[in-house]
């Protein structure tokens, strides 16, 4: 049977306006049972199709080299609700997520084992050149950025402090909030699909004043699934 030509997947059974209308889905955020009700795609191709997008945008859209600027360092905690008399840093059976901000630029999330010192500075060195000034909370495991050549500013929330004139960490407070608001929506990420997930929401919140549709579109026809 003669297979049909699809540009943006290869090697696929979806046609190629059926693909579109399911890009067409997920740009505008529907999970995957809903895109299947709209498409009419099978519930399990639209799942594969969706995991096999994330995976595409962590690739075609996640660039390691480091840049020199003014940044916001934070850390969040993804996962179960939280447990009574659990709270704050260490939080039980939560994820730790450090992102990074280049003011004027965009964010980079990256899952952490925790949020010692060893584990936040070879994340943030490996992103932000020496020179850059970085901006965060008080927490203790950023107290070696001015040893690494940064000039450091902090808030200390703490103390009430969320803000003094340009040093705060108000950029990436937005983005944790529009990271969580967007990942309740799914009822609970599983721990191996997590990655994805995340760094699927840091593309949306990077590219949220653009065409998702039009830039996927784009890039899949260069750079296929």
């Amino acid at each position: 049977m003669h297979q049909r030509k699809n540009k943006y997947y290869k090697r696929s059974h979806i046609s190629e306006g059926k693909f579109r209308h399911l890009l067409k889905c997920f740009s505008l955020d529907l999970n995957a049972f809903e895109a299947h009700k709209i498409t009419n795609i099978s519930h399990r191709s639209c799942k594969l199709i969706y995991g096999k997008l994330r995976s595409h945008i962590v690739q075609l859209f996640t660039h390691s080299t480091p840049t020199v600027g003014e940044f916001e360092c934070d850390e969040s905690y993804f996962g179960p609700r939280r447990v009574r008399g659990k709270r704050g840093r260490g939080a039980l059976g939560k994820t730790p997520v450090l992102g990074i901000l280049k003011r004027g630029g965009r964010v980079y999330v990256s899952i952490v084992k925790n949020c010692s010192q060893a584990a936040l500075l070879p994340v943030i060195q490996g992103k932000i050149l020496e020179g850059s000034t970085i901006h965060t909370d008080g927490w203790k495991a950023y107290d070696g950025l001015i040893l690494n050549s940064y000039d450091h500013y902090r808030v200390y929330h703490s103390h009430n402090e969320f803000s003094r004139g340009k040093s705060h960490i108000n950029g990436l407070e937005s983005f944790w909030s529009f990271a969580k608001r967007r990942l309740s929506q799914f009822n609970g990420v599983s721990p191996k699909t997590f990655y994805l997930f995340i760094k699927e929401t840091e593309f949306r919140f990077n590219h949220r004043d653009q065409n998702l549709y039009q830039l996927l579109l784009r890039k899949l026809r260069k750079y296929p699934l």
